[in-house]
């Protein structure tokens, strides 16, 4: 019997996903402001709606990877070559970042507005992060020989779950976080984990290609 996704490739996007989960981008600096300027309730309410924008993008990617795939199979792996390439950049962006001397924090200043929900869906609607990982992170995990919907549905289901258990990480301790991350010493080791790990995941990623 034929399952609906391959195990291995499933087991290759959780390691990916959760590396990006944690990683500090839009999303998560977005908690750590709302946790720190509103408090834990906001910020799990902003959570919800980070996430609300993602179910968006994987509607999004149900309607149009789908044909993308069976049109162009030739461009589904050249799409999965640069989600491979773009891992690889971050992880050597991350690696330079840990070892230049005027790195600043990283912390985004973010406007608030009065609702933490419609905040959190805009930051994530826009998210660059987000416009990448669905056409060049996700599609090298897909298997054009399986059905599509109910891949889709697992890797919703993954990233929901790690997205939210990391968001909501960063907004409820988000002002310890944020003054950890303005330690020198604490933001390179970061930074340095971070970049070999996703240098790590480019590799794999560039084998299931």
């Amino acid at each position: 019997m034929d399952l609906p996704i391959d195990p291995a490739r499933y087991a290759a996007f959780i390691g990916v996903m959760a590396v990006m989960a944690v990683t500090p981008g839009p999303a998560n600096l977005f908690s750590i402001a709302t946790g720190a300027q509103r408090g834990k309730g906001a910020a799990l309410i902003g959570v919800l709606g980070m996430n609300c924008a993602t179910l968006v993008w994987f509607g999004a990617a149900a309607l149009g990877l789908g044909a993308l795939i069976l049109a162009f199979p030739q461009f589904f792996h050249l799409l999965a070559y640069g989600g491979a390439a773009y891992i690889a950049w971050l992880g050597i962006k991350s690696l330079r970042g840990a070892f230049q001397k005027d790195a600043e924090p990283g912390h985004g200043a973010f406007k608030l507005g009065k609702s933490a929900f419609l905040d959190g869906f805009t930051v994530q609607i826009a998210n660059p992060k987000a416009i990448l990982f669905f056409t060049a992170v996700l599609p090298p995990f897909l298997d054009p020989n399986r059905p599509l919907p109910a891949q889709l549905a697992a890797f919703a289901c993954a990233t929901l779950t790690l997205d939210i258990l990391a968001m909501s990480a960063y907004g409820i301790g988000g002002a310890a976080i944020a003054s950890r991350m303005s330690e020198p010493q604490f933001r390179k080791g970061f930074s340095i984990c971070v970049g070999l790990l996703l240098l790590s995941a480019a590799m794999l990623m560039a084998t299931k290609a």
